[in-house]
């Protein structure tokens, strides 16, 4: 079995290209920076995954997903293997999309987003914000 999950964040935004022919295809590329649950001394704190997506997934990628937004994602790992000019050989691991969606709240990723929420004293839905930690004695039930 071949399956891969993450959860990331996107180190820039997606890169996308059309393949040519008769029915141009969508191809996304992007990295995710995915944080090591324990790490040892010296060591980075996150690896980076080279990611790609196809057709309607990539497209989706291309119009919702943003540098520093958090993402979950599913899909398989691919090798690959080619000799460059000098003959030398290079190899290149990808994980395939098959699935992916949204980890975290619109806009909650941002410094600038937080702000504006913050001066709002009533967002649209009716919802007021929260500027600290709620108390039991505060809550209804």
């Amino acid at each position: 079995m071949n399956k891969v999950i993450l959860m990331g964040r996107f180190t820039k935004d997606p890169e996308v290209r059309y393949s040519q022919g008769s029915e141009p295809l969508a191809v996304a590329r992007y990295t995710l920076a995915v944080n090591r649950r324990f790490k040892r001394k010296g060591e980075p704190d996150a690896d980076f995954i080279n990611c790609v997506a196809f057709a309607r997934a990539g497209e989706f990628a291309e119009r919702h997903f943003k540098k520093g937004q958090m993402v979950s994602v599913v899909g398989r790992l691919q090798v690959r293997s080619w000799d460059d000019n000098e003959g030398k050989k290079h190899w290149s691991t990808d994980v395939i999309i098959e699935e992916q969606y949204f980890a975290e709240s619109k806009g909650s990723g941002t410094k600038e987003s937080q702000s504006k929420d913050n001066q709002q004293q009533e967002t649209p839905d009716g919802f007021y914000p929260i500027d600290g930690t709620i108390e039991d004695d505060d809550l209804p039930f």
